[in-house]
């Protein structure tokens, strides 16, 4: 039997029980268009994308850094998905801490 852990509280999830919910995150770098040449106009740009996409996905490519794509996978608790899908991107944070007027 699989066993199954909240990637953000740590909890056990029990699957016969409880419900687990599966984010997936997929970052890349925004890049802007780049003036080429006129002699580099016949390359197939989407067939050089589409073979570093395959050797990503086959673990073999050294041509994409981290910097620039990074893909995840989290498990997470039903509480963790409730707190997660109000607030993706942690915009609330920053109410947590309080800070005194000094």
């Amino acid at each position: 039997m699989l066993h199954y852990s909240c990637d953000r509280c740590k909890r056990i999830i029990n699957p016969e029980v409880d419900l687990r919910y599966v984010v997936k995150l997929e970052v890349e770098a925004a890049m802007e268009a780049v003036e080429v040449d006129e002699f580099e106009d016949d390359r197939d740009h989407l067939l050089e994308v589409q073979e570093i996409l395959e050797r990503m996905e086959d673990g073999e490519s050294d041509l994409v850094s981290d910097d620039l794509y990074q893909r995840r996978r989290y498990d997470l608790c039903a509480e963790c998905y409730r707190r997660f899908i109000k607030d993706p991107i942690g915009h609330d944070v920053r109410a947590q801490f309080g800070f005194s007027q000094n």
